[in-house]
């Protein structure tokens, strides 16, 4: 059964009305919609939610009161096309796409459009091209940042974005900590740190965020505070195989990251040993360790170790080498059955030398019943036990380190018990003859002046006795007159002693002055003629 052209149309018309009121009922927020896509995306706008008879209409798209989009255009766009369901297709979205958007529809018998629906469209552009900035920095090999400590550090991010955006820098710690260090709206952020310190250090993030899109872009840069040990190097040395090998050991601890350690000679600036460093996980320090011998230091007189910072930082440490010089007595005498201790002392070598003692075969002493040999790192003893002939002869102090060996030869001389009583009995000999040469000496001459010599001479008889001392042996005699008797009834007789100086140039006053007398007053008795010759003879030996 067909119906008539008027009724046809009158069914169109209710149909067209009921859709038109059906889209009337439809709320607010599903005809003005709000849409944000991100620059160079495609996007595409809805006319409807739920479209009914959607292929009975014809469609159309304005923007801001102007049509953008038609269903057959004469030109067909690229950037803008309707597809069957009236939604408006935009290709790669520009910020000019921006804008108010309405959706009209009409039937296709040319009736009036009608809109649909009303779309803000936003779009938003970015975070693009953030950047960071910290300075001053060093960048090491994997692109982490290190700073020195102490040092001023300033931090900057910037970052493009429409409409607008936030920044925010964080900094996450070693400890895994987070949290802000500024904030801002601005195309920058920045802050500074002064008198930067290690626990500054972290990995530093720049967050970027879109306040139309919510989209956010993150950048991140690790920065690291190096500092070099504030003390000096540390030498020290340890015996491997004494004495021929000795360990340097050089440590310097407390900075960061580990330094480089050499080990030089001083006067040749030749490298011993070169790092890297070795850690030793035990003391948490940094260390080098170096063997040496006598090929290597002998004649090195000091090594240094010089420490390398990243931080620019040099220091070093250094020890004086110095040979082994034994010291002693070279004789020593003993007597034969007595105990003999022979010293040697060696102090001064560095590295500490190794000392032992020696007899000639080369053989090194130990302590046994006969020998006792003592170590006090300072005086090295040997003490031979009931000294007997055989052990006189030759004992060496031998020391050596690995610089050189040197050798002190000890003679020991050993005498017997008669030898020495001998020895004793003649020193105490001539101690007594020169005592008693002193006694009379020392007695003559007190008494110089006179000497009474005896009595019982012969009252009638002068006898006169002058002793001249001259260089032409002129012998003067003067008489002198007989001393009248003492009251014991003996004769004195004078002897007069007469100095002449040989200079002619004296005058008599200095001849006289210089002239020394002696007057002995003699008691002698005529018949002892024998006591005066004797005393004649010993004034003469005295004078």
């Amino acid at each position: 059964m067909g119906f008539p052209d008027s009724t046809k149309m009158i069914i169109s018309a209710i149909v067209l009305y009921l859709l038109l009121l059906s889209h009337q009922a439809v709320s607010e927020e599903q005809v003005q919609r709000y849409v944000i896509r991100e620059k160079g995306e495609n996007a595409i706008l809805q006319c409807l939610d739920q479209p009914v008879n959607a292929s009975s209409l014809l469609y159309r798209w304005k923007k801001s009161g102007t049509v953008v989009a038609t269903p057959n255009p004469l030109k067909p766009s690229e950037h803008l096309s309707i597809s069957n369901n009236g939604s408006l297709w935009i290709s790669g979205l520009q910020s000019t796409d921006e804008g108010q958007y309405e959706c009209e529809s009409q039937t296709k018998d040319g009736s009036s459009w009608q809109t649909l629906s009303n779309i803000l469209l936003r779009v938003a552009e970015g975070p693009t091209s953030i950047s960071l900035a910290i300075k001053p920095a060093a960048l090491l090999q994997n692109g982490t940042l290190y700073v020195t400590k102490g040092s001023y550090v300033y931090f900057n991010c910037s970052s493009e974005s429409f409409p607008s955006q936030n920044l925010t820098w964080t900094v996450e710690d070693l400890a895994l900590d987070g949290y802000d260090r500024a904030s801002g709206n601005k195309s920058f952020i920045e802050f500074s740190i002064r008198n930067i310190q290690p626990s500054n250090q972290g990995i530093y993030t720049c967050t970027s965020q879109n306040t139309l899109s919510k989209t956010t872009v993150n950048k991140s840069q690790e920065l690291l505070v190096y500092y070099a040990p504030e003390r000096h190097p540390e030498c020290s040395w340890v015996i491997v195989n004494e004495p021929f090998d000795f360990l340097f050991i050089c440590s310097w601890c407390g900075g960061y990251p580990v330094p480089t350690l050499d080990w030089h000679e001083v006067l040749e600036e030749n490298v011993i040993a070169k790092g890297p460093t070795i850690n030793s996980t035990s003391q948490e320090t940094e260390r080098l360790e170096v063997h040496v011998n006598r090929f290597i230091l002998h004649d090195v007189k000091e090594v240094k170790c010089i420490g390398h910072h990243v931080t620019g930082v040099e220091k070093a440490c250094s020890f004086e080498l110095k040979r082994p010089y034994p010291l002693g007595d070279p004789l020593v005498t003993a007597l034969e059955g007595s105990n003999i201790t022979l010293s040697c002392t060696e102090t001064d070598s560095l590295p500490p030398a190794k000392t032992v003692w020696k007899q000639k075969d080369n053989k090194i002493i130990n302590t046994t019943s006969k020998y006792i040999v003592s170590d006090n790192k300072l005086n090295y003893k040997l003490i031979i036990i009931n000294v007997t002939k055989e052990d006189e002869g030759a004992y060496y102090c031998y020391s050596e380190n690995p610089l050189d060996a040197r050798t002190l030869e000890v003679f020991l001389t050993v005498k017997t018990s008669a030898g020495n009583g001998g020895a004793v009995v003649g020193v105490f000999v001539s101690i007594l003859i020169m005592m008693i040469g002193v006694t009379v000496g020392v007695t003559v001459y007190s008494k110089r002046d006179r000497i009474c010599i005896g009595n019982h001479l012969d009252d009638d008889r002068g006898d006169i006795l002058s002793l001249v001392d001259s260089d032409e042996e002129e012998i003067f005699h003067h008489t002198v007159p007989q001393l009248p008797p003492l009251t014991n009834g003996h004769a004195t007789t004078l002897v007069e002693i007469h100095r002449i100086p040989s200079s002619d140039h004296e005058d008599k006053a200095d001849i006289q002055q210089s002239a020394k007398q002696l007057v002995i007053s003699l008691n002698v008795q005529k018949s002892n003629s024998s006591k005066w010759s004797t005393l004649l003879n010993y004034l003469f030996v005295v004078v």
